[in-house]
Formats: structure tokens, sequence, C-alpha cells
């Protein structure tokens, strides 16, 4: 017989009060989901967070490269990923990719010498690895220009990786020259140079959206995600990473209406009233979503069964310099 969500939440409670465990979940996580973890944040904040944590099994609910950064950063603790979902981003680039972007920059008269790759935190291990290898580092979308202005200072050309509005985002900011593999232009020319990545949540808001709601609501304040299109973070009043979104969002007076450019979940649980989301179609992550209350419920099952499901390993060279990469972010 199928269980309740009641249910449910019951006998994961049960099991987390039993078990050395703390559930951990990402801000775009089901509501459900999302009020069983022990700790919730962006995806750096969460693996800090465990860090310092004691117990023995991290029950991760995001996506894979997320349960991956955990494991990078404490090899010694066993990370369970109730579903093993896939950022898609992060599956648009892997060590082969990479590999050819690095051979593109060199056919068109850029040494590989002169190249400083900085990676997004939304990137599986074996990118992270292949970027601290090259001397290179991790940013996330709240220390992205940090990260960048630092890197310049090598005098080097700056290959961005996977995200590309990211990386355009930022050089626009900065005053910088970009360019995007595969869509013209000259890496000799450019400061930063894009790998053509993206994600399929922040491509769905444009201009034509935020032109609608300034009609429909006079004065009201536009916040996005740097993943969103440059357009449309250009056209935004606040442009900011998940953290700095809520941050923003819960400082503006009650009365103050906002229309927020990121993941739905999200924006759906910032405050009851006067805040919109800036789509005219649900902006929903479909991996983030797969994570059920029952998969948290069938993971925790399994470690007290002693049979843990879905575990993350990563092999240990790819740890040594995925570490190394992160290690130079945070160093800074």
């Amino acid at each position: 017989m199928q269980l309740t969500n009641e249910e449910l939440k019951a006998k994961i409670g049960e099991l987390k009060e039993k078990l050395s465990v703390t559930v951990v979940a990402h801000f775009y996580q089901r509501d459900e989901v999302f009020e069983m973890a022990d700790i919730t944040g962006d995806s750096l904040e969460l693996a800090q967070r465990t860090k310092d944590d004691d117990s023995e099994f991290v029950v991760f609910c995001g996506v894979g490269f997320m349960g991956q950064s955990v494991k990078v950063l404490s090899p010694k603790k066993r990370v369970v990923m109730p579903k093993l979902a896939c950022c898609a981003m992060a599956k648009m680039i892997d060590g082969i990719y990479y590999d050819q972007s690095i051979a593109f920059l060199e056919a068109n008269g850029v040494s590989k010498s002169n190249i400083l790759p900085i990676t997004y935190i939304n990137s599986n291990a074996d990118v992270k690895a292949k970027v601290g290898e090259m001397g290179g580092l991790v940013c996330t979308s709240s220390n992205a220009k940090k990260i960048i202005t630092s890197a310049l200072k090598e005098g080097k050309k700056i290959l961005f990786v996977p995200d590309r509005c990211l990386g355009q985002n930022i050089a626009n900011q900065m005053g910088l020259k970009s360019m995007v593999i595969g869509q013209g232009g000259d890496p000799k020319e450019a400061d930063i140079i894009c790998y053509d990545g993206f994600c399929s949540v922040h491509q769905l808001f444009s201009v034509e959206d935020i032109e609608y709601y300034r009609n429909k609501y006079p004065g009201i304040l536009i916040a996005t995600h740097p993943e969103c299109d440059p357009a449309v973070c250009d056209a935004s009043d606040f442009v900011g990473s998940t953290s700095q979104l809520i941050k923003y969002i819960k400082e503006l007076p009650e009365d103050q209406k906002v229309a927020v450019g990121t993941e739905f979940n999200m924006v759906n649980r910032l405050r009851p009233k006067n805040t919109y989301v800036l789509s005219s179609t649900k902006p929903e992550c479909p991996t983030m979503n797969e994570t059920t209350l029952e998969d948290l419920y069938t993971a925790l099952k399994s470690i007290e069964e002693g049979n843990p499901i879905n575990e993350i390993e990563v092999d240990e060279t790819t740890q040594k310099w995925a570490k190394i990469a992160l290690e130079r972010m945070l160093a800074l």
C-alpha cells in the first residue's frame, strides 16, 4: 500500500533519529522534501556546511555535481543521493568536450600556457579536476566577478565553462570582451572565452516577460539570476545568485512588488505577497524535482539495512584536482 506524504514524513523522521545521517536539500527541491532537510542552501553552502557535520552519512537531495562537491571536500564522508538526478547544464560538458575547447583555442592562436580556466560550480568533478590540473579554479554565481577579477591578474585568457550566460554577464559588468565558442569571434581578441552551455530553466525568462510585468505593475522591481540571458539581466533592477536574491527580496518593503527570474520552488517560498515568477510558464527545474519523499525514505531505509543506494564515489585523482580547484576559490 502506498504511503501518504504525512506517513512518509513520520517514517523519515524516525529514521533520521535512529541513524547517523544529515539530510541536506538545495533551495530548488520540492517543498515536501525541502521541509525534511536538516541543512538547506545553495550548492557550495551545502558542501561547506556538511564539512563540519558529525554524521557518517550525508543524504543529499539535489543533483549529481552537488553530491560530488560534498565528497570532494569531505572524502571520508559517505554521500548518498535519494535520486541520481543530473543537472542539464553540468551534463553539457565533460572531460572530452573540455579538451576539445582547449584544442579550439590552440588552433585559433591561443596557447595552452596562456589559458586560465574557470569552471562554474555547476559542473561535474571530472571537469573541475581538468580545470584544477591546468591551474584554474571554481566559481559560484555569487563570487564569479571576484574570481575573474583575481584571475585576470595573471594576464591570461579566461576560459569560462560551462555557462555562457554567467560568463557573458560578468564580462558585461566588468567592461570586458567576451565570446562564445561556436558562435563566431576571435578568441585572441576576447578577455573571456565562454563555453556554449546554459541553464534550461533560466533560458525561459525573456525581455518580453519583463516588459509585461512593468506594464502591468508600474513600479515593480525585476530581480534575476545571472544564469539568465544577458539581455534579460541588462533589463533587470537586480541580478544576483540564489542567496543574493533571497537576501534582496527579504529586505524589500512588504508592499513592494517584485518579479523574480529563477526556479519556481525557491520563488514560491520567498514571501507570501507581491512576489511573482517572471515567466508565463512554470520555471521548474525538472531534474531538481525528480527527488520525492518516497525516494528520501528509500535512501534512508537502505542505510538502515546496511546497503546504501546511490552512493557517490569520486576516484582519487579526480578528487585531488577537483579539490584543488575548489580550494583555490575558497582561499579567495
